[in-house]
């Protein structure tokens, strides 16, 4: 029996008429931007949850058993290993069930049971809560639901911005919301820690909870699930007339054919990639090896840069707790810079790779300034630290977002859209072992002194280099034969 035809492209501009296509490419415009605001809220409101850690570290190894105790920073670094490397080990069942789910409810529901899973863990300060495999717990209990987070806000983002030329700039301010959500998450932690480390957990459990209730009403996974063709809209914004949206749909139909799409309540959706043949296409492993050596530096300034900041005097002085917090806002301030300025120069010079390798290469001695010099003066402190977070964050940025959403929806797998949970997922996950370890690391070398970390961070750093070198010549290779 045929399968029944797809139904008629009804937003289609009619030849000669131009005036619904300028009304319908407007509406397609708010309700990206829509997607944009939502997807950026939800994920800032993920980092924010996980703040809360790295803020109330150095109050728990104070006064709070068990991380007040002679191994009390192992136990710090054993609950960071328990949350990441749950997260990382998930991220690759989540990409997977993505790619196969209403984006919408598993975005909603990863919210509301992480707001669950941060509440539990403030919980603890009110009931008195000293056992470690309880906090341990709560945390591998976070890692599970969080995972789900990055690659359905990836594949909603991807869904509607897919073909967009300027995908580098777009998707380099819209992954600001990482360091966004660490801004507000370290804010709102120290803002409420005088009043018991408790109120630092409960606060964002509440904001990513009620912005879950957000997403599950208002979010559009696809522009499909409102009637919109994306192809066919960027035809109908640029294009002449009927004739030459009439071809494209035509090409579209060919592809539905060669791509053996399936049918599924009346309408055609390709097939979701496997996910060994996602790690087979070109130039996911070498960014998923590049990401977890990267991430790992960026998750441990993420979890232990408070820490840090409070242990080592700046100008003679010691900060306090609330003091520590804040400060450490000014690496998230860079690291919104320099996804963006990453982004953008990815775009202008058509190459990720190079500004990858560029933007890794600098942060190398970024990172030695702000150890070496960070404690003379506060003005030296503020500045070496927003460099390092310029550096840091930048091709961490651009690999989890724009490089994926790249490979995603290369030519490999013609522009087949269901691939790129799962390859985000896969270059996110592999990223999140390094982001496990990295914490893990810090919280046994630290006990050696501080010039260890910052070793293995350089040491980090220079490994990720060496996974992009060979893209990155191939970059430069391409761009030399493109002006002869």
């Amino acid at each position: 029996m045929e399968p029944a035809a797809p139904p008629p492209v009804s937003h289609v501009i009619p030849q000669g008429g131009h005036a619904a296509g300028g009304s319908t490419a407007r509406g397609l415009r708010r309700r990206q931007y829509a997607v944009l605001a939502l997807t950026f809220a939800a994920y800032a409101a993920f980092h924010a949850s996980r703040k809360p850690p790295s803020i109330v570290k150095a109050v728990l190894s104070a006064d709070w058993a068990p991380f007040s105790g002679p191994r009390g920073t192992q136990h710090l670094g054993e609950l960071d290993v328990a949350f990441l490397s749950t997260y990382a080990a998930a991220m690759f069942a989540a990409g997977h069930l993505a790619d196969r789910v209403d984006l919408r409810v598993l975005l909603a529901a990863a919210m509301l049971a992480s707001g669950a899973a941060s509440a539990a863990l403030g919980a603890a300060y009110f009931l008195d809560v000293h056992s470690l495999a309880f906090f341990l717990a709560a945390q591998v209990a976070s890692g599970v639901v969080q995972s789900a987070g990055w690659p359905c806000v990836v594949a909603v983002v991807g869904n509607w911005f897919g073909h967009t030329s300027s995908r580098g700039t777009i998707m380099g301010v819209w992954t600001s919301h990482t360091s966004v959500g660490n801004i507000a998450g370290s804010f709102l932690a120290a803002a409420v820690l005088e009043f018991g480390w408790g109120w630092s957990f409960l606060v964002p459990a509440f904001v990513i909870a009620a912005l879950g209730v957000v997403v599950l009403v208002f979010l559009v996974a696809h522009p499909s699930d409102v009637g919109l063709e994306l192809d066919a809209m960027e035809v109908e914004m640029n294009g002449e007339g009927g004739e030459e949206v009439e071809l494209l749909v035509e090409e579209k139909k060919e592809v539905e054919v060669d791509d053996e799409f399936e049918v599924e309540m009346g309408s055609q959706l390709p097939r979701a990639i496997g996910f060994l043949e996602a790690w087979r296409l070109p130039g996911v492993a070498p960014y998923a090896f590049c990401l977890f050596f990267s991430k790992l530096v960026a998750y441990t300034f993420l979890y232990w840069l408070p820490f840090y900041i409070r242990n080592n005097a700046v100008a003679g002085q010691f900060l306090s707790h609330k003091a520590s917090g804040i400060l450490s806002i000014v690496f998230d301030i860079g690291g919104v810079l320099g996804g963006i300025s990453a982004g953008f120069l990815s775009d202008a010079i058509g190459a990720r790779a190079i500004t990858s390798v560029l933007f890794l290469l600098l942060s190398i001695p970024a990172l030695i300034l702000y150890r070496a010099f960070g404690s003379i003066s506060m003005r030296h402190n503020i500045g070496l630290m927003f460099l390092s977070g310029f550096f840091v964050n930048g091709p961490y940025s651009l690999i989890t977002t724009a490089v994926a959403t790249d490979l995603g929806t290369q030519d490999a797998i013609k522009g087949n859209s269901r691939a790129l949970a799962t390859v985000s997922a896969i270059i996110d996950g592999t990223g999140s072992v390094g982001a496990a370890l990295g914490p893990l690391l810090t919280g046994y070398i630290s006990t050696r002194g501080w010039n260890s970390v910052f070793f293995m961070l350089i040491v980090s750093t220079s490994l990720a280099l060496v996974f992009l070198i060979r893209i990155a010549r191939d970059e430069i290779v391409a761009k030399i034969g493109a002006r002869h």
